[in-house]
């Protein structure tokens, strides 16, 4: 565990001393210095994680060191230090950007609290920062390329709704078709996209955890709640909430939702108190909510809060002038990933491409492309590198009775995307174009024949 850095700036050496013994049994690592120019040259030098600044300083007053620390480090969180019953001052620095103050002597349960409090805002604050830098790099509208009439249509949408002021978005349509890249362009173009955008699949995380996860709980809520947690709801303030697969929620779960939605507010597990929120959800799902409806599955009030402004992705079937755009899009993406410079396909990958009819939507053919790419030494994709013909394969329901001896450039394709993803049998089946279980079953066969 990475311990954290407090820098002490006070001229009293006993002051120093005694705190030097608290923070250290309460496992923070301490520097100390007796004058403001010293504290912050250290500062320069060790980068603490919290500056305990006192008052008054040989060379100066607190004050104008706090604006220097404010100059410098904006999200470095100073705790000044003044005398009981002299305050004023104090509550001047918090207004000049301290974030408290604690008096002497210290009151050690209340010295302990604030620090915690401080340190914690601080690693919130880290950590919206690097969601911003994360969304800002990671994001891209690509896959919405393309100049199909329903595409259009699709993006003008996503459009008006993200300038819009609607708080709740539902995004429907086929698994693959890009109902995630969707939320992500709705809050990259709101007024939202400084903000976090944070994302959770409900169908990932079992219904005990899910509710913790998503509104967070008190400490001693249950017996592992050691210390309070904030959820994404909390997390994602004044930013977007992604709740993809919404349609697994079980019945329990989609009335508290509910009641958020229609409040902004909720309580965390364990807890009694409100805690309101402004943030935009986006739901998404590939079932039909209303058909869960009709059989009690879901909520209706529920469904109809959610459907206030729907948004039907098309399967990739319905956009076939999409396609070689994006194949375009994910060959330039994965020649910078795995180093190569292929400049695109033969004539006969292409007509593949284009006759296929893609259940798996745009990420089967996004996994194609980096099959394709893993395989392909010429200067284009090549039809035999290509996981499909003209129809999709059937996976095998179960282990065939038939014996099987796979052919040599299976053999060869399996060995070597399993070296490419390390052995990650999830992500090699993803490539290869076949579910899990069907993998599994070739690699028996290949074990069985020495061949893997």
């Amino acid at each position: 565990m990475v311990k954290t850095k407090i820098l002490i700036i006070d001229d009293d050496r006993l002051i120093r001393w005694s705190l030097r013994q608290k923070l250290s049994a309460w496992s923070h690592d301490v520097i100390e210095e007796e004058t403001g120019e010293a504290g912050l040259r250290r500062a320069h030098e060790e980068t603490p994680d919290l500056v305990l600044l006192d008052m008054k300083l040989p060379d100066g007053r607190g004050t104008d060191f706090l604006d220097e620390i404010r100059k410098n480090w904006p999200d470095l969180p100073v705790i000044m230090i003044t005398a009981f019953g002299v305050i004023e001052d104090a509550v001047t620095a918090m207004r000049r950007g301290a974030y408290d103050f604690v008096t002497k002597p210290f009151d050690d349960p209340k010295l302990q609290s604030t620090l915690q409090h401080a340190l914690e805002a601080a690693a919130l604050k880290r950590k919206i920062a690097a969601y911003r830098e994360i969304d800002e790099k990671k994001f891209s509208p690509g896959p919405f390329i393309g100049g199909t009439p329903v595409m259009l249509r699709i993006l003008d949408m996503i459009r008006r709704v993200a300038e819009s002021e609607t708080a709740i978005v539902l995004l429907q349509g086929e698994s693959g078709t890009g109902k995630d890249l969707a939320a992500q362009t709705i809050h990259a173009w709101s007024r939202r996209k400084g903000a976090p955008f944070l994302a959770i699949n409900c169908s990932a995380i079992p219904e005990t955890l899910l509710e913790s996860e998503l509104f967070g709980y008190e400490k001693g809520a249950f017996t592992d709640a050691k210390k309070q947690k904030r959820g994404l709801v909390e997390l994602a303030d004044e930013g977007t909430l992604f709740l993809d697969e919404i349609g697994s929620l079980g019945l329990a779960l989609q009335a508290k939702l509910l009641r958020f939605l229609e409040t902004n507010t909720f309580k965390r597990v364990g807890g009694l108190r409100d805690v309101e929120v402004d943030l935009r959800v986006i739901a998404a799902t590939n079932h039909d909510l209303e058909s869960l409806c009709r059989e009690e599955k879901f909520r209706k009030d529920l469904f109809y809060r959610l459907n206030v402004c729907p948004i039907e992705l098309p399967p990739l079937a319905q956009r076939r002038d999409d396609i070689l755009p994006l194949v375009r899009q994910f060959i330039d993406q994965y020649n910078r990933k795995f180093n190569k410079t292929i400049g695109g396909l033969e004539p006969a990958a292409e007509r593949i491409l284009l006759a296929y009819s893609w259940p798996g939507n745009v990420r089967e053919l996004k996994n194609a492309v980096e099959r394709a790419m893993i395989f392909e030494d010429g200067p284009l994709i090549s039809a035999g590198h290509l996981p499909i013909r003209t129809e999709p394969r059937e996976a095998p329901a179960g282990p065939s009775t038939e014996p099987l001896s796979l052919p040599d450039a299976e053999k060869q394709m399996i060995a070597r995307v399993l070296r490419e993803t390390n052995g990650n049998v999830s992500r090699a089946a993803l490539i290869l174009g076949i579910s899990r279980d069907t993998l599994r079953y070739k690699m028996k066969k290949l074990k069985d024949e020495k061949a893997l």
